[in-house]
C-alpha cells in the first residue's frame, strides 16, 4: 500500500492508493497455490466501548492458533477500533490492524472518539480501511464480532467483495447476550441482521450456554439464523494459562474490583476503595485503560489516604489477578464474568445498565443458577459492599458442572468444518444463490 501523492502543500489532501486484490491463481495452478498457502483468518471487532469486543476476539484467535506439531500456524489478523490494543499480545502468527476509534455515548450512539471528525466521514474512512485490507488479506476464514454489518454498516462492502472473489467463509460470532429482549429485536431489525446472515455468514457461533439464555429463542431471529446457528459454550477454559498467584505488586490475601476498560467504572471503583475490608486483607483495583485522567487522579486519591488499598491501570493478566483473589466485585462484562466462572472465584457483579442492559440481564441469569451474586448499581455503596466482603465464603470450585464453559476447545473444530472441504473453482469457492425466509 504506497500512498499516490506525497504533496505535503497546505490544504492539500494527502491520497493514498490501494492496489486491487490479487486474481486468483489459474486452474493449473490452484493445487500448487494451495498447497503453499498457510490458513488466513481475519477476526473484526468495531470496540466502541471497552476491551470485551477485542478481549473475546483474542481468545478465539489463541485457539485458532493452538496447531498441533506438524500444522502450520495460520496467519491471523485482528482488525479492531480499540486503541489499547497496542499493550496486548497477539497470538502465534498474528498481528493487529486498528482503525480510528469510535466512541459511545451514553444513549448508546457512535462518535469519532480522538479524530475532529463527523461520524459519517470517520466511518467512511473505516469502511475504506476495512475494504482494502480484507481484501488484500484475503482471508480463508473471517470472524466477524456481534455486529453482522460492522459498526454503521462499515464492514458491508468488504463482506461484499469477499463474497466476490469467494474464497472466504464468514462467521458471525455472538456474545451470549445482546440486551434485553425488546431493544435487542428492534436494533437487530434495524440493523437489518437477519438478511446479512443470509447474505454474506455461513455460520452464526452462539458464545454462550443456551441453558443460561437462548438469543435465537429470546430475540425471535429468522429461520435463517436459526439454521446457521451453533452454541459453543461460553469461552472460558481454555483462555491464557494463569496460576492462582498475585500481581508482583500485590500480595495475597487480597479483594479484586475489575471495573472492564474504565470508561463508566468509576461509581464502582469509588466505593470499593472506601469500603471495610476483611481484617488482613487489602483491597486492589484494576481501573482499566479508558477511565479518565480526572477521573483515575480522584480514585488514586481517594486510594491513597488507605494504606492497604492500591489503584493499578491497565494490566496484561487480569486473568491472574483473578485466580489469586479471594473475593472479586466486578462489572458484568462477558469476558471478566468468563474468567469468574471458569476459575471458580467468589464474586459479586455490580453491573452497568446503560446503555445496554445486557450486563444486567447476564448477572440476574448467572445469580439465578447460583453461579455469582449481584447487587444492582442503584443499591451500591461503601457499606454494601463492605458488608458482602465481610461475609466472605468459599471459591465456587463446582461452577464447571453448572455451566458449559468449553466454548474455545470447540472452536477449532468448528472451523475445520466450515475450511475442510471447499469446492474449488479456479481457486476460488464456488457459492449457490440461496433464496432465504428472513422474516422476523
Amino acid at each position: 500500500m504506497t500512498p499516490s501523492s506525497t504533496s505535503q502543500t497546505p490544504g492539500r489532501h494527502l491520497v493514498f492508493t490501494f492496489p486491487p486484490p490479487s486474481p486468483p491463481p489459474e486452474e493449473t495452478d490452484v493445487g500448487l497455490h494451495l498447497h503453499h498457502r498457510r490458513r488466513r483468518i481475519a477476526l473484526y471487532s468495531h470496540d466502541a466501548q471497552g476491551l470485551g469486543h477485542i478481549r473475546r476476539n483474542l481468545a478465539i484467535a489463541g485457539a485458532l492458533a493452538a496447531t498441533g506439531p506438524t500444522e502450520p500456524v495460520p496467519e491471523i489478523l485482528l482488525v479492531t477500533g480499540a486503541p489499547a490494543t497496542a499493550t496486548l499480545l497477539a497470538p502465534p502468527g498474528g498481528d493487529f490492524l486498528i482503525l480510528p476509534a469510535l466512541g459511545k455515548d451514553l444513549d448508546g450512539t457512535y462518535r469519532a472518539r480522538t479524530l475532529a471528525a463527523p461520524l459519517a466521514a470517520l466511518i467512511e474512512l473505516r469502511s475504506r480501511i476495512l475494504l482494502a485490507a480484507l481484501t488484500t488479506f484475503d482471508p480463508d476464514l473471517l470472524i466477524v464480532d456481534k455486529v453482522p454489518r460492522g459498526a454503521a454498516g462499515e464492514l458491508e462492502p468488504a463482506l461484499a467483495a469477499l463474497r466476490t472473489m469467494g474464497r472466504a467463509r464468514c462467521v458471525l460470532g455472538l456474545r451470549d447476550i445482546l440486551d434485553a429482549a425488546g431493544p435487542a429485536r428492534r436494533q437487530w431489525r434495524q440493523d437489518r441482521a437477519n438478511e446479512a446472515v443470509a447474505h454474506y455468514y455461513d455460520a452464526v457461533w452462539v458464545y454462550g450456554d443456551p441453558h443460561v439464555f437462548d438469543p435465537v429463542a429470546e430475540y425471535a431471529m429468522a429461520p435463517v439464523v436459526a439454521g446457521r446457528t451453533t452454541y459453543t459454550g461460553y469461552l472460558g477454559h481454555g483462555r491464557p494459562a494463569v496460576a492462582a498467584v498475585a500481581h508482583p505488586e500485590v500480595l495475597p490475601p487480597y479483594d479484586l474490583c475489575l471495573v472492564g476498560g474504565g470508561q463508566d467504572g468509576l461509581g464502582l471503583a469509588h466505593s470499593f476503595v472506601q469500603a471495610r475490608l476483611p481484617r488482613g486483607h487489602v483491597g486492589v483495583v484494576v481501573a482499566g485503560p479508558y477511565m479518565a485522567a480526572e477521573d483515575r487522579h480522584a480514585l488514586d486519591r481517594l486510594a491513597g489516604d488507605r494504606a492497604d488499598m492500591s489503584v493499578l491501570g491497565s494490566v496484561d493478566d487480569a486473568e491472574r489477578l483473578t485466580a489469586g483473589a479471594t473475593s472479586v466485585v466486578a462489572m458484568g462484562g462477558y469476558n471478566t464474568i468468563c474468567e469468574i466462572l471458569a476459575q471458580g472465584s467468589r464474586a459479586l457483579i455490580v453491573p452497568r445498565t446503560r446503555p445496554r442492559t445486557e450486563q444486567l440481564v447476564r448477572a440476574e441469569r448467572l445469580a439465578a443458577r447460583g453461579l455469582v451474586e449481584m447487587m444492582h448499581p442503584d443499591h451500591l455503596t461503601p457499606r454494601h459492599l463492605g458488608n458482602w466482603l465481610g461475609a466472605g465464603g468459599d471459591r465456587r470450585s463446582d461452577v464447571a458442572s453448572g455451566i458449559d464453559l468449553h466454548g474455545l476447545a470447540r472452536i477449532p473444530a468448528l472451523a475445520d468444518s466450515l475450511l475442510g472441504a471447499p469446492t474449488m473453482a479456479s481457486g476460488r469457492r464456488s457459492w449457490r444463490r440461496e433464496v432465504v425466509d428472513v422474516a422476523v
